[in-house]
This record gives structure tokens, sequence and C-alpha cells, in this order.
């Protein structure tokens, strides 16, 4: 599907980009965080269990997990679907652009893709989770309407936003 001229969303093909959607996870947590220890564990196997939910979240709606393309280059990833504890809200649990697309509109057109996606499914609130000290993520996101809830319960490292369409 195409979200503007020059961007184009496809599904993952992860027996073909693993190793991308690693490298963008790492470093969002990077970006998050400071650093990928949280991704990676404790165990080292943090990216292993990832390709795991991810390839579980393919299987089970091929939509739910899509790469941004722009002219024959992956420029983004966005994973979403349904909030594991409260089926009547989406989450988004990953918006993610490469450095060089950051702060030049496409991170809109995604957070409007997603929207198009939980329409789809019926849900009109969606929520997703984001490192109070990612000031630009923070300060992004409510540029776009999403509301800060405050710490998410459990994990008071993060925030929960809400955004309702």
């Amino acid at each position: 599907m195409t979200v503007s001229k020059n961007l184009i969303i496809k599904p993952i093909q992860l027996n073909i980009h693993s190793g991308i959607c690693v490298t963008f996870c790492e470093d969002s947590f990077i970006v998050s965080f400071g650093d990928a220890k949280r991704f990676y564990e404790s165990d080292g196997k943090g990216a292993e269990r990832y390709l795991n939910w991810l390839t579980a979240k393919l299987e089970k709606d091929p939509e739910s997990a899509v790469h941004v393309w722009q002219d024959n280059e992956i420029v983004g990833q966005i994973e979403m679907g349904r909030m594991k504890d409260d089926q009547t809200l989406g989450y988004v649990n990953r918006y993610y652009l490469i450095q060089a697309k950051r702060g030049q509109a496409y991170g809109a057109q995604l957070d409007q893709y997603a929207m198009m996606y939980f329409k789809k499914l019926g849900l009109s609130t969606v929520r997703l989770c984001v490192s109070p000290t990612n000031i630009p993520a923070t300060k992004f996101y409510k540029k776009l309407g999403w509301v800060d809830l405050g710490p998410r319960p459990g994990h008071p490292e993060v925030n929960f936003m809400e955004k309702k369409f």
C-alpha cells in the first residue's frame, strides 16, 4: 500500500529481512533508553525472542508488521495489533524510521497508516509506550494528537500514550 507518492508499505518478509528487523529494534532501544541492553536482556537472546514473537505476529496477521519502503530501500517499520490485556484497544509496538528519515514528516505518514489499520479492525483508541527520556518522540506523538497517560503500570520506565480517532 502506498501512503504517499514516495513511501510504500508492505508486510515484512521475515525470511529475507530478519536482520533489518533486529537492527531496527536494537536501534529503537538505543534511541529510547541509551543502549540495547534491555533488548538483548541478560542472557543475550533478546533478538531470538524478538524474531520468534515477530514470526508469530506475522503468521496471525501479515498486515500487523510492515516495512516502509522508499526508492527500493527499507526506511522504516511498524508493528501493531490489539493490546494484549485489552482487545478493545489497539497497540503500536513500534514506529521506526532510519535516522536519515526522521524529522521529515514521514513519521506522521506511519501514524496515518497505523490509524487506517486500526479502523479496519474496528478500533478507535490506540496506545503505545514511550520512554519519557525520549523527548523528540514524546513531542512528536503529542503533535499528532497522542495524550500522555503517565507511567505504564508495572513498567515505570515508559509512559503510556493514547490516541482516540
